[in-house]
């Protein structure tokens, strides 16, 4: 009956050796709400004070209410409570687990553990963890071909990062607090729980998947969730309560379902620089490990050197855009550039009117240098042309009206992003989905909607093909390219009926090509007027 296939339990944070006021409550709760198979406790389970209250439960006087299972010490003063760094049984329904490993219930449940903090010691304190901690654990569970998760995670630190793509931890700075090892865990065991303390703060977060958007079969979710102190006087939660069926015994289906506030794993952008390294740590070592062949004596045609050879020991300047082939009407320095139509200039981007838009205050955001793709950008041009899409979502609605971003990286040299200003009374977001959606199946093309906290570069690679919508709300329509593709099908769908009822060539500018450039250059300066208090470019 301890381990049933819908089982209900109970996580705690830091118990600080503060074990009549834990018990006291779980009895309340159990009282209440029914019972419960057992109790996870992660952070401190002892402290300072411990010892007067843990002598009665230790000699049998007193008796935990449910069964207790207990992380180790997390610093030198409590590692006397745990004689045996394997794991056993420290009172009656008080059971610790061990430094690190695997428990698996009856039914059929996995728990991983790992207890301590992280230390960069080899071999680590008796309170820590280490990397081989680490990565033996992962070893023993990844061996398994079948492997696909673990039912819960246990580990007294949070995992760094864990509040990327997520929300607010409060006032814990997710990229400083906690640590990387345990990151790197969380990314391997794929928890579809992950419990952990320390910090004294409750952080539940928004559930984040395990796989990769239309590029891997999708997994299960993992929810992380940080508990306070026991008995805190900020009343904040340090005790949670879930029901779980163990991952084996679930419809796949059933498992595999995404709840839509799901969002991008935390732990994407440090897994990836932990391959990048592990493959240069490799390349630089296989020379060594050569029986037949010196690859360090170049033979034959050289590949162009990289200053390693020469001895050139100047730091790696940042990595340029590349240079386009020909003439290139968008890139800033270029002579091809209709500068009349430039809105706003910021360090890597730059704000202009589109020739020939659908609308008068149809604009275009473009990288200074030349890229061909958003997923060919660098982060810090990211950075900003988020930034823009942030004033330009501001400029609109402040205008009544909220904007359509569209991207096509097809038969296109630089990057452009069309955006578009609809009247928010007009059409509501779905009714922009709808009308994209619905010209797209009457030509074939497949549309799909990337989830909310999904970004572009998570589910194509850099030089595929594609056409890409977003809505200021978020919302983001998909395409891959395979074959051709219709060059005006973003516009053609905007000047529909169904939305602005414009003519399919629709073009503001119908004056003599005399004129153009001095009506054009107006609107440029209209533009700019209006904007300019918006524009993060131009604020101190």
């Amino acid at each position: 009956a301890a381990d049933t296939p819908l089982s209900r339990r109970l996580a705690c944070g830091d118990v600080e050796g503060q074990l009549e006021a834990l018990f006291r409550r779980v009895r309340a709760i159990q009282g209440k709400s029914g019972h419960f198979d057992m109790l996870l406790c992660v952070g401190n389970f002892f402290g300072a004070t411990s010892e007067a209250e843990w002598a009665e439960y230790r000699t049998g006087a007193k008796k935990a209410p449910i069964p207790t299972y207990v992380l180790g010490a997390n610093d030198q003063k409590t590692v006397s409570y745990f004689p045996d760094v394997s794991g056993c049984e420290l009172a009656e329904n008080i059971t610790y687990l061990g430094r690190r490993g695997l428990y698996s219930g009856a039914s059929g449940l996995q728990i991983a553990y790992l207890s301590g903090t992280e230390s960069q010691d080899e071999p680590a304190p008796d309170y820590s963890f280490s990397a081989r901690d680490v990565s033996e654990l992962k070893t023993s569970l990844l061996s398994n071909p079948d492997f696909k998760g673990v039912d819960i995670l246990l580990t007294s630190p949070w995992p760094r990062d864990v509040g990327t793509f997520a929300n607010s931890a409060g006032e814990i700075d997710t990229k400083k607090c906690g640590s990387k090892l345990v990151s790197d865990l969380a990314a391997s065991l794929k928890p579809r729980y992950h419990f952990a303390a320390l910090e004294k703060a409750y952080y539940e977060r928004l559930p984040y998947r395990n796989h990769t958007v239309l590029q891997e079969t999708p997994q299960h979710v993992s929810r992380f969730i940080a508990l306070a102190d026991v008995g805190n006087t900020s009343k904040k939660k340090y005790l949670y309560a879930f029901s779980i069926t163990p991952m084996s015994l679930m419809d796949p289906a059933e498992l595999v379902k995404q709840p839509q506030d799901v969002t991008e794993n935390p732990y994407q952008k440090s897994r990836k620089e932990a391959q990048k390294t592990k493959a240069r740590l490799c390349a630089e070592e296989e020379p060594a490990c050569q029986f037949f062949f010196d690859l360090n004596k170049h033979q034959g045609k050289k590949r162009p050197s990289d200053g390693k050879e020469t001895g050139n020991s100047q730091p790696k300047q940042a990595k340029k855009p590349p240079q386009p082939t020909g003439p290139c009407w968008f890139c800033l320095a270029s002579p091809d550039v209709e500068k009349h139509l430039v809105v706003s200039i910021g360090t890597h981007c730059y704000l202009a009117l589109a020739k020939g838009g659908l609308l008068p205050d149809h604009v275009l955001i473009l990288p200074i240098g030349h890229y061909q793709s958003v997923v060919d950008l660098s982060s810090e041009v990211v950075e900003e042309v988020t930034k823009y899409k942030s004033a330009l979502k501001e400029f609109f609605r402040s205008k009544g009206k909220r904007y359509v971003l569209f991207e096509r990286n097809y038969r296109s040299q630089h990057l452009q992003l069309q955006v578009i200003p609809v009247p928010l009374d007009h059409c509501t977001p779905e009714d922009i989905k709808e009308s994209f959606i619905a010209q797209a199946q009457e030509q074939q093309i497949e549309l799909v909607e990337i989830p909310e906290h999904s970004d572009i570069t998570q589910v194509v690679q850099p030089g595929t093909p594609y056409f890409y919508v977003e809505l200021d709300t978020g919302e983001k329509l998909f395409h891959r390219i395979r074959g051709r593709f219709p060059l005006h099908f973003g516009r053609a769908v905007l000047a529909s009926p169904a939305l602005l009822a414009l003519p399919q060539q629709a073009d503001w500018r119908r004056c003599a090509a005399g004129r153009a450039a001095e009506e054009e250059a107006a609107q440029a300066r209209a533009f700019r007027r209006d904007f300019q208090p918006f524009d993060f470019s131009l604020r101190d």
